[in-house]
């Protein structure tokens, strides 16, 4: 097979994984994430449940490559705003409320998109764990921008870029901002990234 007969499969293979994706995340929206079959998505196609399996091997697999999708969204938005003017502090503290508010806006507010990602967090499925190391590597560019700027203390920017995300989480994962968002007692988002930020300048 010729090199352009290679390039012409894979092309039409990715138009069918994204038709694919496209339909099962309009089904999973509209109906949830349980209530949606693979058959369901075929059917929403106009082609067999055989065919879907052709490209995934099962509705998670679907799944994680939609939450992947969710998730590379939020991360776009991270690097855009890191690579923003300002100070580091500025941009760290940018950061945070974005993803805050698009977890409230994204997560909480469209209810079978927060099933989809509950669900993928309860099975701890990788692509979670891509995203947190992906968004710790850009929290760690900034505070190293930081520390050369004599903003931050002298310090490992990884490490500090981990504590710094561990330290915020409960303001980007779905079900711990869900469980706050009605609660008095807890940190504003802005007293949090506050206190962490300080926490950089030590």
């Amino acid at each position: 097979m010729s090199d352009a007969a290679e390039d012409n499969l894979d092309t039409v293979r990715q138009e069918n994984v994204e038709r694919i994706l496209e339909a099962a995340e309009r089904l999973f929206r509209h109906y949830g994430y349980g209530k949606t079959t693979v058959a369901d998505i075929a059917r929403d196609l106009g082609m067999s449940p055989a065919n879907i399996y052709r490209f995934f091997s099962s509705k998670e697999e679907i799944h994680q490559a939609i939450c992947g999708r969710i998730l590379g969204a939020g991360y776009d938005l991270i690097v855009a705003i890191s690579k923003e003017s300002g100070s580091a502090s500025d941009r760290l503290r940018r950061c945070i409320l974005a993803e805050h508010r698009m977890t409230l806006e994204t997560m909480l507010d469209e209810q079978k998109v927060h099933e989809m990602v509950v669900v993928a967090l309860e099975r701890d499925w990788h692509v979670i764990d891509k995203y947190i190391d992906r968004i710790n590597e850009v929290f760690a560019e900034i505070i190293r921008q930081g520390i050369d700027a004599g903003e931050f203390a002298e310090q490992d920017a990884a490490a500090a870029a981990r504590c710094f995300g561990a330290s915020t989480v409960i303001l980007c994962h779905p079900q711990m901002v869900a469980q706050c968002l009605a609660k008095q007692n807890r940190a504003t988002p802005d007293e949090l990234v506050d206190f962490a930020i300080r926490a950089l300048k030590k």
